[in-house]
């Protein structure tokens, strides 16, 4: 359609643009500002997906976590308003009964408690768990080892803790690993700090909690055979709601509970979670493309209306180009080329300054566990530059057809 080594015809496309330059900035404007919006707003949804992505890292996307609560019916002769714990013994039952269910442990917990070293102080949660509970919600440990089933068995005092803990009782960077630290009045011995940030969190944030064998807390604090939260994984190719509705079940028929208290059990699904978030980035993203493609139609429309003012005030001049053996198909080309020069230089002038947007939003977030990138794919970028090709054919054609057929006598009426 045009040659690139032919520099009178380069001359020629952006002297027929810059005769009005006005009129062409503000057509070239409609083309600029919807690419840059469309890749702005996907490159940001994107970045804000990666960083709730990263937020929400190591926990399992098909968990779920179960919580005794006070009846609301009677039943069985037992009034309602009754307490009643989820038992230690019910987890490996569970797993008897439901094949659905992969993992099932139990936690015990302790909010409110201080933490201190030698002069220093943090507020924390306590958390009693079994090494299986990491698949549930990894603690990606970043320094010194995670619990392990020799902790459990022989009830060490042992533990873990979060970035916010290490950061406030151990300022200087110090590492923190073997150190004893003061909960409550009873010390134990650091063997790791887990890194993790964010996630489904029920209680005390992970970098404000202390991981304890589960042994160890139920001893110390006195917890028996009651489990706070049961903690649930469900097998590939099952959801996790119908595991918990089995498992509510199961559990009312063991403790005497009526099958029609609702709020005797409390139930978190982390999968449901997921799938909502999943959703709104899909409806997100929908909205973005329907934004920016709607700008760039318009934006379309307008470089179609200013090939066809530029095609009735050059009438003469392409007259006269047909009479000296111009073809028709010459003629199509040049208005063709014209249009796309416009468009492509108008939308890659919106992706340069959406991606160093971009580059700088990425580049201001100095916390490198966000892992956030505000950056479109390549292939989008390429799926843009070649819309933007088609674009310019589109907004071309009607001006070009119309200047095709233009008859040197007709152009010489004109004049």
């Amino acid at each position: 359609m045009i040659r690139l080594l032919d520099s009178d015809q380069w001359e020629e496309i952006f002297d027929s643009l810059t005769r009005n330059k006005a009129r062409t900035f503000l057509t070239a404007f409609g083309i600029f500002w919807g690419v840059f919006m469309l890749i702005l707003l996907m490159g940001g949804g994107k970045g804000l997906e990666t960083m709730l992505s990263s937020n929400f890292a190591g926990s399992a996307s098909n968990s779920g976590f179960m919580i005794s609560n006070q009846t609301t019916v009677a039943y069985h002769g037992f009034s309602k308003g009754r307490y009643w714990n989820i038992k230690l013994q019910d987890a490996a039952s569970l797993k008897n009964n439901i094949p659905e269910i992969d993992i099932a442990t139990p936690t015990v917990r302790y909010w409110g408690a201080s933490a201190k070293y030698n002069n220093k102080s943090s507020r924390v949660g306590l958390i009693g768990e079994y090494t299986d509970y990491a698949v549930v919600d990894n603690p990606r440990i970043i320094k010194g080892r995670a619990l392990n089933d020799v902790d459990v068995l022989q009830s060490r005092k042992v533990c873990v803790i979060g970035t916010k803990i290490m950061n406030e009782l151990f300022p200087n960077g110090e590492n923190p690993c073997g150190k004893f630290i003061d909960v409550n009045n009873i010390y134990y011995q650091i063997v790791g700090v887990s890194g993790k940030k964010g996630g489904i969190n029920v209680g005390s944030s992970p970098e404000s909690t202390v991981h304890l064998p589960y042994t160890t807390m139920q001893n110390l604090y006195n917890k028996g055979d009651n489990v706070d939260i049961l903690c649930l994984t469900a097998k590939s190719n099952h959801k996790m709601s119908d595991v918990q509705y089995k498992v509510e079940q199961y559990l009312k028929r063991v403790h005497d509970i009526s099958p029609d208290d609702t709020q005797a059990l409390m139930k978190i699904n982390t999968e449901a979670i997921y799938s909502m978030i999943d959703n709104l980035f899909t409806g997100i993203s929908i909205l973005v493309w329907m934004i920016g493609l709607g700008t760039l139609f318009s934006g379309a429309i307008g470089v179609s209306n200013i090939m066809i003012v530029t095609v009735k005030e050059r009438t003469t001049e392409i007259g006269i180009r047909r009479a000296i053996g111009a073809t028709p198909r010459n003629i199509l080309s040049m208005i063709l080329t014209e249009s796309i020069v416009l468009t492509l230089l108008a939308g890659m002038s919106g992706i340069v300054l959406a991606v160093l947007i971009l580059q700088v939003m990425e580049a201001a977030l100095s916390d490198p566990t966000l892992e956030a990138h505000f950056q479109i794919d390549f292939n989008l970028a390429i799926g843009a530059a070649s819309l933007l090709t088609l674009l310019g054919v589109a907004a071309g054609l009607a001006p070009a057809l119309r200047a095709m057929n233009i008859k040197p006598v007709d152009a010489m009426r004109e004049e």
